[in-house]
């Protein structure tokens, strides 16, 4: 064997041992899909509770959090290694979840039992502060850059709430259109986009003031569900689960520049690290479509579950 053979050979499993898996949550199979990214082949399935519908990492980057709605429970697995390290139970209906910026606060939303729940994050363990009603179906959750402010939707009476973490009190409710589903924030805390699942286009609020204002609407697709950053710092994706498209959207001039199609009822998104490929969770159809961000086309498909729900990885771009 040659000295520069040897090199390569070295370099090659560096390569590999550095990819960390991808993870994508099959809801109506209760178990974790686990992706290897080198050879897009699906290794293995984790076991969880009841109706995982989506994951976040936790602050220290040692565990990303897994909620079980169906199971009220939590599963923390190793990113890296894909190892279940614990499981917390007792957190009522975690449908969707997400930790403040200054690590100090865990929402989660209870999309069956009408509430949300505001957490103590210590850096170990949770402590439930204030379990607050909520509107009818809570759906997504966005927190400010501040950690100040925790927002979500109300899927069935179509609302947008905001809450003050500091107090645990609800700050304003607004009326929104049909449907609303997941919501991001632009990271001058300026402006919400809400995307409206009942539905064709995103609705963009001013929460500068003391009451949301709905300044904008932008035209996406039929069933504008979910975001994903794109990492540049003015781009976000918008999938349109009805439509079977994907729009980019521009935040800082609030418009679409460019919409694609993605297969199957493009669900949650996430961005390689380079910001080459967009990884969609296409929940009609148990696959992950890959698209090429040069240019919007479908590279491959990836076998996972039933209905496919959250995607993520810790080789993830930017969420801004």
């Amino acid at each position: 064997m040659t000295l520069a053979l040897a090199a390569t050979l070295v370099l090659a499993c560096f390569s590999a041992q550095a990819a960390n898996p991808i993870f994508v949550l099959n809801s109506q199979d209760a178990n974790v899909s686990v992706i290897d990214p080198t050879t897009w082949k699906e290794t293995h399935r984790i076991a969880t509770g009841k109706e995982p519908h989506h994951l976040y990492l936790t602050p220290d980057e040692k565990s990303v959090i897994v909620a079980n709605a169906g199971s009220d429970s939590l599963t923390f697995i190793d990113p890296r290694t894909a190892q279940v390290q614990h499981m917390i139970r007792g957190t009522l209906d975690p449908y969707q979840l997400r930790f403040s910026p200054d690590m100090k606060w865990f929402v989660t939303v209870a999309n069956r039992l009408n509430h949300i729940d505001i957490y103590r994050w210590d850096g170990q363990a949770l402590t439930l502060a204030k379990r607050i009603p909520s509107g009818k179906t809570p759906s997504h959750i966005w927190i400010d850059t501040k950690s100040t402010t925790a927002y979500a939707t109300m899927q069935d009476s179509n609302e947008l709430v905001a809450v003050d973490l500091a107090t645990q009190t609800l700050k304003w409710r607004v009326k929104t259109g049909q449907m609303p589903a997941d919501v991001f924030g632009t990271p001058d805390d300026k402006h919400l986009l809400v995307g409206l699942t009942g539905d064709d286009h995103v609705e963009v609020y001013d929460v500068t003031g003391p009451q949301a204002k709905l300044v904008k609407t932008i035209p996406t697709g039929q069933g504008a569900h979910a975001f994903r950053a794109l990492g540049d710092g003015r781009h976000v994706f918008v999938g349109n689960r009805v439509a079977n498209t994907i729009n980019k959207i521009d935040y800082t001039t609030l418009t679409s520049v460019a919409q694609f199609k993605a297969p199957g009822g493009p669900d949650c998104m996430e961005v390689t690290a380079d910001g080459k490929l967009l990884l969609v969770s296409s929940r009609w159809i148990k696959k992950v479509s890959v698209i090429d961000l040069s240019n919007g086309q479908l590279l491959r498909q990836v076998n996972v579950g039933k209905s496919p729900h959250g995607i993520w990885t810790l080789d993830h771009a930017k969420r801004f």
